[in-house]
Order: structure tokens, then C-alpha cells, then sequence
């Protein structure tokens, strides 16, 4: 199936450029990360905490204590990446860190979460990569295979419910749910 532009629109792919964006590290550094990545952290055969936490740090990651990664994350480029104390990083989760990703303490990222730094403007015929950070404060939740899109910052104790995706930045102690997410209700915590 063929999707054509309308008679009065002209798409020039040839003008399809993105030369501007630099992630950092050399291309020695992104091309180590790369077979890092789909050797220790992608692969679900590899549970060793302690060896992951390592290597993000030698990748220049700033990880803070009692951070938990568990098997099968994608972690695009680490040295953009800040991680607190005390967070979980659930199987499957991929950090897509084309831009700088900061976790604070004792944030869970659940199953099959997504974390997006980048995406395109559909309008310019050039497709133009757009990135822009993403801030998750602290007690933040993210749920299972919700996401996160560029330029969100999720605010203290905000959770983004399962399956949801947040464009807009989450409040406060609320729980956020659907596509796009909206605000259902207060996140009230026990003493």
C-alpha cells in the first residue's frame, strides 16, 4: 500500500536533514554504547544489577545508590542520563535519551515504559528531528507501558497510569490516565 501526498502538496525527501544533531560522545563511544546495550542491558539473560549501574557510570551517567535496572532496557545514550537514588527501571523499558533524562529519587519506571526525548515535525517537508529533556521528579510512577513525551516534566508524586501517554507535564500528587492523559484524581499517600 502506497501513501501519495495530495496534487497540491510536494514532498522533497532529498531535503530530509538532520546533520545539526550531535548526542555527544564520539562515534568510537556511541558505537561501544551500541553493542554494550544490546549485550548487557537488552538482553534478558543478563540480571546482574552491579555490572549495569557500572557501565552507565563509566558511560558518563550520573546513578545515584539502591537503583534497581532490571533485564531487557534500552538506554539510548547514557550520558545523558541522570538517574537519583532508590529508583526501579522495570524489563523493557526503554530511555530514549536524545536529550538529557533526569530521574529523581525514588521514581518506578513499570514494565514497558517509555521515556521519548525525540520526535519530528510531520508539517516540514524536511522532517526535523525535535528533542527536548525530560524531568521525572521525585516519587514520580510511571506505569506500564505508558509514555512520556518530550519536553514533559512529571512534578512530585505524579503518577501516569498504565498504557497512558503524557504530552503535557503532570501535577503534583495527581493520577493521569489515557490518551492523551488527563488529570482523574488526587494521589493521596498514608502517613
Amino acid at each position: 500500500m502506497s501513501v501519495q501526498a495530495p496534487v497540491n502538496q510536494k514532498v522533497n525527501l532529498s531535503k530530509y536533514n538532520n546533520d545539526w544533531y550531535n548526542p555527544g560522545g564520539s562515534a568510537l563511544k556511541r558505537t561501544i554504547w551500541f553493542f554494550i546495550n544490546g549485550l548487557i542491558f537488552i538482553n534478558p539473560l543478563v540480571p546482574v544489577n552491579g555490572l549495569k549501574i557500572w557501565l552507565l557510570r563509566l558511560f558518563g551517567a550520573k546513578v545515584g545508590q539502591g537503583v534497581v535496572i532490571k533485564p531487557n532496557v534500552n538506554i539510548k545514550y547514557p550520558w545523558l542520563l541522570t538517574i537519583g537514588n532508590h529508583v526501579w527501571v522495570g524489563e523493557k523499558v526503554w530511555i530514549d535519551s536524545l536529550a538529557p533524562i533526569i530521574i529523581h529519587d525514588h521514581v518506578t519506571l513499570s514494565q514497558g515504559a517509555m521515556l521519548l526525548t525525540g520526535s519530528h515535525n510531520y508539517k516540514a517537508q524536511t522532517f526535523d528531528l525535535m528533542v527536548n529533556k525530560i524531568i521525572l521528579e521525585e516519587g514520580v510512577w510511571i506505569g506500564a507501558q505508558a509514555v512520556v513525551c518530550p519536553g514533559v516534566t512529571c512534578y512530585t508524586h505524579s503518577i501516569l497510569a498504565v498504557g497512558s501517554v503524557a504530552t503535557t507535564n503532570l501535577e503534583p500528587y495527581f493520577i493521569y490516565q489515557g490518551n492523551p492523559a488527563e488529570k482523574k484524581r488526587e494521589r493521596i499517600i498514608n502517613a
